[in-house]
C-alpha cells in the first residue's frame, strides 16, 4: 500500500485554488489575487531582447544574475532606506519560493511558527511542509496583527514568526509602532521576523514599513516578488533578503530545489525594478478607486468591512450562506476559513479587476445578500 508523508498528509489543496478551478468559464472572478493590468513594455522587452541575444539559454548564478540583485539592492535603498548587500539577495520563482526556502532553512521538525491568523494560506502549508507546528495567532478588530499577540505565543519551541503588509487576505496595513515592535521582539527573543512584503506598493492609507528598518540584529528576513507591484504573476520572480549566514542556509535549499529562477523572468525583472515606476503609481491608483466603490456597494448591502488600507483585497463579515449564494449567482469570492479559523464568518473579495466587472459583481452579491436574509 502506498504510504505518503505525514509533513504532505498534513497540507491540503488551497482553498484559492480549489474555488478558482471550480469557477465556470463565465464566472466573474473575485477570488484570484492577479492584477488584471499588462506587464509594463519595458519588462517584456528585456526578456525578448535577453532571449535574442542568447542569454536567457543557460543556468544564472545559483543566487540570480549580479545585475538583478544589483537592481534589488537600489530598489531597497529607494523604497525601504535600507542597505542591502546584492551577495544577501537570493532571486527565487516568485515570493513562494523565498518563504519556502526561508522557513526550511530555519524550522528544524516541531518548531512552532507564528504566523497571522486568518492569513495567507502558504503560511500554515509551508510550516507543515518543514516539518514545524503552525501557530496562529488570531487579529485585531482591523484585522492587524498585535505584536503583543506574537509576543505572548513565543515559546521556547519558536523558530520564526511571520509578518505580512499589506497583508492577504485583509488588506490591512501594519503601523510604523508595530513594525518596530516586531523588530524588538525578533532581537530580544532571539527568533527569526519573516516579513511578507510583497504587496508593500498597494498603499491607500498609512505607509508601508519594513520591521528591517528597525534593527540591526539579522533576525528580520524580508520576502518580496514583483508579481504583484509590476503585474507579473505569472513570471515567478521573487527574492529574499536577510543577513549573510541565513542567505547561505537558504541558499543550500534554493540551489536543490531550484537552481536558479527562470532566466528570461531575471531579466524582466532587473528592468521592472530598475525602470519607469509609473507603471506601479497608476495600479496603486486604480486600486484605491475600486476598493472605494468596492466599500461603498458592501455598505450598501449591510455588511461590516474594515476598511482595507493596502493590497486589493476585501474582507466582509458575511452572513451564513452568503458564499455560495454569491458563487450559484456566478461570481466567485473565497471563504474566510480558507486563510484559518479566525477568518470564519467572513469572505475574502478580490477587486483585481477592471471597474465595469467590479460594479457587475457588486449587484450580484447584493441580489445574493437579500436572498440569504
Amino acid at each position: 500500500m502506498t504510504e505518503f508523508s505525514r509533513r504532505v498528509e498534513a497540507v491540503s489543496i488551497s482553498g484559492i485554488r480549489e474555488v478558482f478551478e471550480a469557477a465556470g468559464e463565465d464566472a466573474i472572478n473575485l477570488g484570484l489575487g492577479q492584477p488584471d493590468f499588462p506587464t509594463p513594455d519595458h519588462a517584456r522587452e528585456a526578456a525578448v531582447d535577453a532571449i535574442r541575444a542568447g542569454k536567457a539559454d543557460a543556468y544564472t548564478s545559483n543566487k540570480g544574475t549580479q545585475e538583478l540583485r544589483e537592481a534589488i539592492a537600489e530598489k531597497h535603498a529607494r523604497d525601504n532606506d535600507l542597505d542591502v548587500d546584492p551577495a544577501d539577495v537570493i532571486a527565487t520563482s516568485g515570493g513562494s519560493e523565498a518563504l519556502h526556502i526561508a522557513l526550511e532553512a530555519h524550522v528544524d521538525a516541531g518548531q512552532e511558527v507564528i504566523f497571522p491568523d486568518p492569513g495567507f494560506v502558504s503560511y500554515d502549508a509551508l510550516t507543515n511542509l518543514a516539518g514545524g507546528t503552525p501557530k496562529p495567532v488570531g487579529l485585531r478588530e482591523d484585522l492587524t496583527l498585535p505584536p503583543e499577540a506574537v509576543e505572548e505565543a513565543i515559546t521556547d519551541d519558536t523558530a520564526a514568526f511571520i509578518v505580512n503588509s499589506p497583508a492577504n487576505p485583509t488588506g490591512a496595513v501594519q503601523s510604523p509602532a508595530d513594525m518596530r515592535e516586531f523588530a524588538r521582539i525578533a532581537e530580544e527573543h532571539d527568533v527569526l521576523c519573516l516579513s511578507d512584503e510583497v504587496y508593500e506598493h498597494q498603499v491607500f492609507e498609512g505607509e508601508h514599513r519594513s520591521p528591517a528598518e528597525f534593527t540591526d540584529s539579522g533576525n528580520v528576513v524580508v520576502v518580496n516578488a514583483c508579481s504583484k507591484a509590476y503585474s507579473m504573476t505569472g513570471w515567478r520572480l521573487g527574492w529574499v533578503t536577510g543577513a549573510s549566514d541565513r542567505i547561505e542556509r537558504m541558499l543550500r535549499v534554493h540551489q536543490y530545489a531550484q537552481a536558479c529562477a527562470s532566466a528570461p523572468a531575471q531579466y524582466a525583472a532587473e528592468a521592472a525594478l530598475s525602470g519607469p515606476q509609473d507603471p506601479v503609481v497608476e495600479m496603486r491608483e486604480a486600486f484605491e478607486r475600486r476598493r472605494d466603490v468596492l466599500l461603498e456597494g458592501l455598505t450598501e448591502m449591510g455588511l461590516e468591512c474594515p476598511t482595507p488600507k493596502g493590497a486589493f483585497y476585501a474582507m466582509p463579515k458575511v452572513p451564513d450562506g452568503w458564499v455560495d449564494a454569491v458563487i450559484d449567482r456566478g461570481v466567485v469570492v473565497v471563504p474566510g476559513e480558507a486563510f484559518g479559523a479566525g477568518g470564519e464568518g467572513y469572505a475574502r473579495i478580490s477587486y483585481a479587476t477592471d471597474m465595469d466587472t467590479l460594479e457587475e459583481a457588486i449587484d450580484i452579491m447584493a441580489a445574493a445578500t437579500e436572498a440569504v436574509r
